[in-house]
């Protein structure tokens, strides 16, 4: 069979999940079904896995499953909570009054308290949580939205304390393999994966710096009087101010700490710097830029829902206490992986599989301590106590996340399974290779030494069409690893390329533009929303790809498979 064949065929399940999602608008729930049995009905016929192999990569994928919702209902549970005990309040309160300047107001409520909620609990929320703020302050409700899109980029790779790489990228690439291979050459599964951490940190550094200004650029030309493009330069020195406050500590923690705190840490280390620099005024211009007059605004501006006013029993909070939790959450977070001690007691708490019906090398361990979603409820819990709640509320926030999973846990559990189908289609009866190196081989074939500068392309519309930065590095994590392989370039790069395209496809990832829009109640106008996200979308990836080829020629040797 020939190799472009092949190629389309081990592409099948991506194709059938492009067609029914984007093409005929299936939800998720509907489509990921189809997509997992495509996936298994191409791996039993014409690669000719065995049945007990693909059983024991779908109970595989099951696995990984509860350990990805398991992080996800701890970042829920903790912003509910907050919600119920009023922390919330505070937090956005204290945002509201540091400048009449409606670009000062976007820079630091969407783009360094969104970045750091994206890093806390990801999945969506910062643009859920910024989006009805701005409108409460006298933003749009389109605008609004754009500028929450417009956050789900640079934060995005470490969203969710590390999922998109901890989850995303480990259980998308054959670890398993990778990790044999490199123990031979004298390396370690961990030492490349904080490579690749090292490389999304340093890249989405340099290419997010400029994000903070396009979203000043674009705010002033959709939804300035004037629609001029000009009117944000103005605010050039202060945005780029801003950037460069949330990337420096970002990288440095990625390439020092880990995947699970670039995007917390620079958040907290940007506003902490941006905040008082923007009270005195710090390289801001001497015109205060404002929207029209209500009265001014296209009907397509509006939304149908107001953000409701804090009730009159609600208990305040102080400002300090309102934050606790976060802090809390970080610095757990950090102990937990550099100390030795407390790593060893948490992580040596797991359950899981291994050899899955009798198939070697096959297995997941799920550590629930360990994995930051037990952390992410020990704070929830810590929080009742602290401030003052009843366990009656504490109770519904849990509830409340427990609904969250049970649309987001019907999709993952098809679809991580199709994941490890692919992954784990190497051994097979027909003597092929694997489907994403069968993908791979002809991609390389195709586009040759450019492809780099296509590869965050790829992970954009991978995040496009599954709606999620962790799920398109599930799926073709691999498929970049292998292309390496095939160009003999570096795999820890293209990788890293993977991940950065991928946060940035979050940008015009449709379920996210729903979910956003939902929030100030501006549903049915998702396609205006994706005019304007895909402008950053494309720098985005445009920027990535040609720095990625940079960092090939420049770097590549630090790869431990090519030097």
């Amino acid at each position: 069979m020939s190799t472009s064949i092949l190629a389309l065929l081990a592409a099948t399940p991506i194709f059938v999940a492009a067609v029914l999602l984007v093409g005929l608008n299936w939800p998720a729930r509907r489509a990921m079904p189809v997509v997992y049995l495509t996936a298994a009905a191409i791996a039993l016929t014409v690669w000719d896995m065995s049945a007990t192999r693909v059983m024991a990569s779908t109970i595989q994928g099951v696995l990984i499953t509860v350990a990805v919702l398991w992080i996800i209902f701890g970042a829920i549970l903790l912003l509910n909570t907050l919600q119920n005990s009023g922390a919330i309040t505070t937090i956005r309160a204290g945002f509201v009054n540091i400048s009449p300047d409606r670009r000062v107001q976007a820079l630091i409520i969407a783009w360094l308290f969104g970045c750091f909620i994206e890093g806390a609990s990801g999945f969506g929320t910062p643009a859920a949580i910024a989006a009805p703020l701005l409108v409460a302050i006298g933003f749009p409700a389109m605008g609004a939205v754009m500028i929450g899109m417009m956050i789900q980029s640079t934060p995005v790779s470490f969203g969710a304390v590390g999922t998109p790489i901890i989850i995303g990228v480990t259980n998308g690439l054959d670890n398993a393999a990778i990790g044999a291979q490199l123990t031979s050459m004298g390396s370690s599964w961990e030492a490349f994966l904080q490579l690749i951490t090292s490389e999304v940190a340093i890249g989405h550094a340099i290419v997010g710096t400029l994000m903070p200004f396009l979203m000043v650029v674009m705010l002033c030309r959709f939804f300035g009087k004037n629609k001029s493009w000009t009117e944000g330069f103005s605010m050039a020195p202060f945005a780029l101010f801003t950037g460069l406050a949330f990337t420096i500590p970002y990288a440095l923690t990625g390439v020092f700490l880990g995947p699970e705190f670039p995007s917390i840490v620079g958040a907290l280390v940007g506003m902490a710097i941006v905040v008082p620099a923007a009270k005195a005024g710090f390289l801001l211009p001497k015109t205060t830029w404002d929207f029209p007059a209500e009265e001014e605004w296209p009907k397509g501006w509006f939304g149908t829902i107001k953000p409701k006013a804090p009730s009159a029993d609600e208990r305040k909070i102080s400002l300090p206490m309102a934050w606790l939790p976060y802090v809390l959450v970080a610095a757990i977070l950090v102990a937990s992986r550099v100390s030795p001690d407390l790593k060893g007691m948490l992580a040596g708490v797991g359950f899981g599989l291994s050899n899955i019906l009798g198939e070697a090398g096959m297995g997941y361990t799920i550590k629930p301590l360990y994995l930051p979603g037990g952390i992410l409820l020990f704070v929830s819990i810590l929080t009742m106590f602290l401030h003052k709640m009843k366990p009656a509320q504490l109770v519904s926030a849990a509830t409340d996340a427990g609904k969250t999973l049970v649309g987001a846990g019907f999709v993952l559990v098809f679809t991580i399974p199709m994941v490890r189908i692919l992954i784990n289609s190497g051994i097979n009866g027909a003597e092929l290779a694997s489907m994403p190196v069968a993908m791979a081989t002809f991609v390389s074939e195709s586009f040759g030494s450019v492809y780099p500068i296509f590869a965050p392309t790829v992970g954009a519309l991978g995040a496009f069409i599954a709606g999620s930065n962790t799920v398109s590095n599930m799926m073709l994590s691999q498929f970049q690893f292998e292309v390496a392989n095939q160009l003999a370039i570096s795999g820890a790069i293209l990788v890293a390329l993977q991940a950065i395209g991928a946060a940035a496809g979050n940008m015009i990832a449709i379920h996210n533009v729903v979910a956003a829009s939902a929030t100030v109640g501006l549903l049915g106008q998702e396609g205006k929303t994706l005019r304007m996200t895909i402008i950053p979308t494309i720098y985005y990836v445009l920027a990535a790809g040609i720095l990625g080829m940079f960092a090939i020629t420049a770097f590549g040797s630090l790869d431990p498979f090519i030097g």
